[in-house]
């Protein structure tokens, strides 16, 4: 009886371990396959980001950037949703691609011999090489032999570094590399260059261009490296993924897209296009003369309507914002649209002021139960940093819990600080979500500052 029981419990255990080793082979097998019919069953694509100021960063609560657009329009026409998943460095993000914690990598990443033994590069964009970060002045270095010496700060565990390291063994060990700590990014070492606290780093020459565009003192013209051809990255079992992402960089939709987020994140990028606005002595602005003429239109004192463009833009008629909000006004380009206005003729200073004043104009009528007009006006310049809905939002927060809908300070205002928190964005009476609203606040307070401040120039 005991050597039947000790035969049956032998097989049992045989089975088990049979049965646990398929089990365990077939995940083995759905782990290490993921290609586009995975994405689609999960209905989930999970894509990898870094930050960077053109490709992924986060602006008034919103994440945006090139690639984080791009790649939210590649889900689209998979059909699927997205997951973005942050990593701090490259390396970061591509060991979370080969253990398959992602499906892609959106990110510009340089192509190099060990890169294309383990993935596929898709979704290329233009070539690009490295550059030499320095200042420019007369001991500009102008040639790599003149590196001997000098200390060259970098990103530990970058192409980057890698290309230092070469270029250093082909000079003989002549400069020092200095690794960055983990917490500075690339784009942090060229601000540091432009600060004076560190005199070299390198960058490819996109990057160090936009940031030559800000930084006047910036010299980026050495090369210490050849073309490299850059894009996303997938692993290489993901041959269907592939195929799609082609059909997708083929299509004219996709094409216009790419331009048009080319234009927002690279050519007209706020980042990298501020510039100080001259004002004629004893004006408010460069464009005083067409706030009085359009002023009149919505009744407020001109100088409230310079006030507003002041926070808005600096009167930088050519600025965009990193939302696309865009001239004198910061108009978005829906806003613009409905105002008449189109790509070219939204940084016309005069249009630009016009539509705005449309928009104005709109929004007095949108909260007219705010029956004092000087209330109204701080109601208005709220709704015009926000967007209507978040003011409604309060509104009805104010409402419910007793308080004045027709004041802004400490009523309507305290309860748009509130829109922040779970309590408050969760009740019924609130039909927009969560919203952050410090910004908002800070924005009237400020704009009625700056307006004060014209009242009393002559």
């Amino acid at each position: 009886m005991l050597y039947k029981r000790a035969a049956f419990l032998t097989i049992l255990t045989c089975f088990i371990f049979t049965a646990c080793h398929e089990r365990k082979n077939e995940n083995k097998t759905v782990a290490y396959n993921v290609d586009l019919e995975k994405i689609e069953q999960r209905d989930t694509l999970r894509v990898g980001v870094m930050f960077g100021p053109v490709s992924y960063f986060l602006y008034r609560d919103d994440y945006m950037g090139y690639d984080y657009e791009m790649a939210e329009n590649l889900a689209d026409s998979l059909g699927v949703n997205i997951k973005f998943y942050e990593a701090k460095s490259e390396l970061e993000l591509e060991h979370k691609l080969q253990d398959r914690t992602i499906d892609l990598i959106a990110s510009n990443i340089y192509e190099t011999n060990e890169l294309k033994k383990l993935f596929w590069f898709v979704f290329s964009q233009n070539d690009s090489y490295q550059v030499l970060i320095q200042r420019m002045n007369a001991d500009r270095i102008n040639d790599v032999t003149e590196l001997k010496g000098k200390k060259i700060y970098v990103k530990p565990n970058t192409i980057l570094e890698s290309r230092l390291i070469s270029l250093n063994k082909e000079l003989g060990e002549s400069f020092e590399i200095a690794e960055a700590p983990d917490s500075l990014s690339s784009e942090d070492l060229i601000e540091m260059v432009a600060a004076d606290k560190i005199d070299y780093t390198t960058a490819y020459y996109k990057t160090a261009s936009l940031y030559k565009y800000y930084y006047k003192r910036l010299d980026v013209r050495m090369p210490i490296g050849f073309d490299q051809r850059n894009g996303w990255l997938i692993r290489h079992e993901s041959k269907k993924l592939k195929k799609a992402i082609e059909q997708w960089q083929k299509s004219k939709y996709t094409k216009d897209l790419e331009e048009d987020l080319d234009y927002k994140y690279r050519t007209r990028n706020l980042y990298f296009s501020q510039k100080k606005i001259r004002i004629p002595k004893g004006a408010i602005s460069p464009y005083d003369y067409i706030f009085k003429k359009y002023a009149s239109e919505i009744g407020w004192d001109w100088r409230l309507l310079a006030a507003v463009a002041y926070q808005e833009s600096h009167f930088d008629s050519a600025q965009i914002s990193w939302a696309g909000a865009a001239g004198i006004m910061q108009l978005m380009p829906r806003t613009a649209s409905n105002f008449g206005l189109t790509r070219k003729t939204i940084f016309n200073p005069e249009k630009n002021i016009e539509a705005g004043v449309q928009y104005i104009k709109s929004l007095n009528m949108s909260f007219q139960k705010v029956t004092n007009k000087e209330e109204r006006i701080k109601f208005i310049l709220a709704a015009y940093n926000s967007g209507p809905a978040h003011i409604i939002d309060a509104m009805s927060l104010t409402q419910k819990y007793g308080r004045n809908t027709q004041i802004w300070y400490n009523n309507v205002e305290y309860f748009l600080l509130k829109k922040s928190e779970p309590q408050f964005y969760n009740d019924p009476v609130v039909k927009y979500g969560s919203f952050r609203g410090k910004e908002t606040v800070s924005y009237v307070i400020n704009t009625l500052d700056t307006y004060e401040s014209y009242l009393r120039k002559k």
